[in-house]
């Protein structure tokens, strides 16, 4: 992907041309994370059985708007809402619309806004009503692959480790990590190096350093890790409609571990908090 004249110009570079960032933007990255953070905890008492995908899709334009801050989506390569949200089968890049959830329905929805030109990433799983309790296994495993992943970031470890982890964890729980679609680098713009994979071997890829910025956001069938492109080329889904779910965090490396800019303020990270 073409680097911006922004980033070229912001921080060092890697030899793999993963920017380096310096302290004080650490800040930016935590305001921009903490709104993307905000809107997805007040959406969390709007979704429950009856409710359109399109609707939840209205409030957070809104809400990014009153915020003073841009949505990111809105305009990326086409696309003109501001979230993605994935119900069910659908992996990720579920477009809203009048789809209308129905009780034990689970969904992602995915946000990422800009403050003060910096981006901020995040998505997490919510549920219409009651799950079911291979929903409620995949949504668990799901977040813990994600912690998983994030524990593996600090100095000195590489970007295999964190996928390694991630597909250790999830494979022994008998599910799959899927391939098709992984984590990025961000910080001015929205996407750059490096492609953070949720799978690999340890020890290999970049090796992590103070100041990388990035999103670890693991997609996690019941099934087999193949997906399919639909028609309107944005929605991934299952090649076997099995369910899928995904968390996202978006991470800075520190001299002895990581920041996380996107956590809930109101510890509404897990669609089981209430």
């Amino acid at each position: 992907m073409e680097r911006s004249v922004d980033e070229r110009n912001q921080g060092r570079l890697t030899k793999d041309g993963i920017t380096l960032h310096e302290s004080a933007d650490f800040a930016g990255m935590h305001a921009a994370g903490r709104l993307a953070a905000e809107i997805l905890d007040r959406i969390a008492p709007h979704v429950f059985p009856g409710q359109t995908t399109g609707a939840l899709d209205a409030m957070i334009e809104a809400w990014v708007e009153e915020a003073g801050a841009t949505s990111a989506t809105i305009g990326y390569k086409g696309y003109q809402h501001a979230s993605c949200i994935s119900v069910n089968h659908v992996v990720c890049h579920g477009i809203p619309g009048a789809k209308v959830l129905k009780d034990g329905d689970i969904l992602n929805i995915d946000v990422t806004v800009i403050v003060d030109g910096w981006y901020g990433d995040t998505s997490r799983m919510y549920v219409a009503g009651q799950m079911n309790r291979k929903a409620e296994r995949l949504v668990q495993v799901t977040h813990d692959a994600l912690f998983v992943g994030i524990e593996a970031v600090k100095p000195g470890n590489t970007f295999g480790d964190i996928g390694h982890a991630i597909q250790t964890f999830v494979e022994r729980q008998r599910m799959s990590v899927v391939r098709d679609f992984c984590g990025h680098g961000l910080g001015r713009v929205f996407h750059s190096p490096p492609n953070v994979l949720h799978y690999g071997r340890p020890g290999t890829g970049p090796v992590l350093e103070e100041g990388m910025f990035f999103t670890i956001e693991p997609m996690v069938n019941l099934g087999r890790p193949e997906t399919k492109v639909l028609a309107d080329d944005w929605t991934a889904v299952t090649r076997d409609k099995s369910l899928s779910a995904q968390f996202e965090h978006s991470v800075g490396v520190t001299a002895d571990g990581v920041e996380i800019f996107t956590l809930s303020p109101g510890g509404l990270f897990h669609p089981t908090w209430g």
